[in-house]
C-alpha cells in the first residue's frame, strides 16, 4: 500500500509540472491524507524578481526596391537614397538580481540598438532603465532601474546541476506576460552551436519562446541556475529544445559588467584542438578529454610559462576540460592580470602551473578601431599596382578566421567599393561610412570579376 502511495504521489508530481489540467477534470486536492506536491509556493516567490523589457529603436528603411539592387546600379547608375525612418518594438525577459541598486541581467540581443529599454515589474510598475554594460560575444547585460522594493532571486549553483534535473522556465513570451513552463536539464555544457562566441549552455526541454529571452531558469528550490537564451527550432516553432547560460558563467561576467561596463577577458595565448583518441595514443596518454596544444602564441602568457605544443590541458583552477571549446569558454571567464592554474599533461606525467593571463589584445587590422563588426580585418588603400587605374575601393588584405566579417563571406583580396551605400574611395570614407554604434554593415565587394553584397551583423 505504501509503494501504491508513492507512486500515486510521483504520478501527480509529475502531472503538477505541466501547470496545468485537463479541462473539466476534479484533481483531489490529496492522496491518503497527504497534500499533493505542487510549484506555486516555489513560484509565488521567484515570480517577481522576473521582469517584461519593452524597447524601442529607430530603424532606416530604404523605399527603392532598386535601392540595393547592383544590375540596376551597373546600367542605371546608383539610385538617388529614398530613405525613412520608423520606429519598432521588440519584446524580452530579465532577472533582478540585485534588489537594493536595481541591477537586471538579461540578454545583449534583447536591448540590441535601443533607443529605450522600459522595465516592466510582476506588481504592473514600469520604469525607465539605463544600460551598465554588455557582453555581446556571451550575450550578456546589465540595466539598471530605479526602484523600490524589488525582490531578487538568489543565485544556484549550476556547475551541482545533473542531466534530469527538473527546471522551471519563466519569461515573457510573445508578449503575453510572465509565464512559467517546466522540464528537465536535457544536457550540460553545450558548445559549438555558433550562437554565442563563448558557449557553455545549459540544454532543457522546458518551453522557451520569443520572448523568453533573458528570462529565469530555476531550480525547484527557487534558486537562479541559468539565464534563458536560445532555442533550436527548425520549424519556427519550439520543440524542446532550448539552451540558457549557466548562472555561474553569468555572475562571473556580470561582475566585471558593473565594475567596468565591459567584460575584459584574458588570454592565454594558445590554440587547442580536441583531444581524439587517435591522438591521445599517439601522444601515449589514456584519456580522451582534453584540449591539445597545437600551436603556443610567441610573447604570451602561455609561452612565457613554458608551455609547449603537444601538452594537453585537463584543468583549468580546478575545472575540468574536456576539450577546445571547453579550454576557450573557461579561459574567457577570468579577467586580464588574473592568475590562473593550469593543468595539463605532457609525456604521460600531470605538471601544473600559475600562469597570468593577459588582455585580449585587438585582431589584427585596424578595423575594431572604426567597428566592432570590422574586427579582425586590415584594410590598405588601392594604388596603380594594385588594380585597374581609377578603381576605386579599400582592400581587405587581411580577414581573421572566424571574425564577424569572416563569417559573413568577406576574404582577404576582397574589394570594398561601398559601405552603407556611400561610395569608398581610401580609409578615411571607411571612417566616415562607418558609426560605431551601427549593428549592421552593408558591403559592396568586388572579387576577381564578380560583385556581390555582404552584410555584418
Amino acid at each position: 500500500m505504501k509503494q501504491i502511495r508513492w507512486w500515486l504521489l510521483g504520478w501527480w508530481f509529475a502531472s503538477a509540472l505541466t501547470l496545468s489540467s485537463a479541462a473539466g477534470a476534479a484533481l483531489p486536492m490529496a492522496v491518503e491524507g497527504e497534500p499533493l506536491p505542487s510549484l506555486a509556493p516555489m513560484l509565488e516567490q521567484v515570480l517577481p524578481a522576473v521582469v517584461n523589457i519593452y524597447t524601442k529603436s529607430r530603424v532606416t528603411e530604404r523605399q527603392s526596391p532598386f535601392q540595393t539592387d547592383p544590375f540596376f546600379e551597373k546600367f542605371f547608375g546608383t539610385p538617388p537614397p529614398q530613405q525613412r525612418e520608423r520606429r519598432v518594438s521588440s519584446l524580452g525577459s530579465g532577472v533582478i538580481t540585485d534588489a537594493k541598486l536595481g541591477y537586471v541581467i538579461t540578454n545583449s540581443h534583447v536591448i540590441a540598438g535601443a533607443d529605450e529599454i522600459s522595465v516592466r515589474l510582476h506588481d504592473g510598475r514600469a520604469f525607465d532603465a539605463q544600460i551598465v554594460g554588455v557582453d555581446e560575444d556571451a550575450d550578456i547585460a546589465v540595466v539598471q532601474i530605479a526602484a523600490e522594493a524589488l525582490q531578487q532571486i538568489d543565485p544556484g549553483d549550476s556547475d551541482r546541476l545533473r542531466v534530469g534535473d527538473f527546471v522551471v522556465a519563466i519569461g515573457n513570451p510573445f508578449g503575453l506576460g510572465q509565464t512559467a513552463t517546466s522540464g528537465i536539464i536535457s544536457a550540460l555544457g553545450r558548445s559549438g552551436l555558433n550562437i554565442e562566441d563563448y558557449e557553455d549552455f545549459i540544454q532543457t526541454d522546458a518551453s522557451i519562446n520569443q520572448g523568453n529571452s533573458g528570462g529565469a531558469l530555476v531550480n525547484l528550490r527557487g534558486e537562479l541556475v541559468g539565464i534563458n537564451t536560445a532555442i533550436l527550432a527548425p520549424g519556427g516553432g519550439n520543440i524542446g529544445i532550448g539552451f540558457a547560460i549557466p548562472i555561474n558563467m553569468v555572475q562571473l561576467l556580470t561582475r566585471q559588467i558593473i565594475e567596468y561596463g565591459e567584460v575584459r577577458r584574458g588570454r592565454l595565448g594558445v590554440i587547442a584542438q580536441n583531444l581524439t583518441p587517435e591522438l591521445a595514443e599517439a601522444l601515449g596518454i589514456d584519456t580522451t578529454r582534453g584540449a591539445v596544444i597545437s600551436q603556443v602564441i610567441p610573447d604570451s602568457a602561455a609561452a612565457d610559462s613554458g608551455m609547449q605544443e603537444g601538452d594537453v590541458v585537463v584543468a583549468v583552477n580546478d575545472r575540468e576540460i574536456v576539450d577546445a571549446s571547453s579550454l576557450r569558454n573557461t579561459i574567457g571567464l577570468f579577467r586580464a592580470d588574473e592568475e590562473i592554474e593550469v593543468s595539463f599533461l605532457r609525456d604521460g606525467q600531470r605538471k601544473s602551473k600559475r600562469i597570468r593571463i593577459r588582455a585580449i589584445e585587438p585582431l589584427a587590422g585596424q578595423g575594431l578601431k572604426i567597428n566592432k563588426r570590422l574586427e579582425g580585418i586590415r584594410l590598405a588603400d588601392i594604388d596603380d599596382q594594385d588594380g585597374p587605374q581609377g578603381q576605386r575601393g579599400v582592400r581587405a588584405v587581411d580577414v581573421v578566421q572566424n571574425s564577424l566579417a569572416w563569417r559573413a563571406g568577406l576574404r582577404e583580396g576582397d574589394l570594398i567599393i561601398s559601405i552603407n551605400k556611400q561610395p569608398i574611395y581610401s580609409l578615411n570614407d571607411v571612417e566616415r561610412a562607418v558609426d560605431e554604434d551601427d549593428v549592421m554593415l552593408l558591403l559592396n565587394v568586388v572579387r576577381g570579376n564578380s560583385g556581390l553584397f555582404i552584410v555584418i551583423r
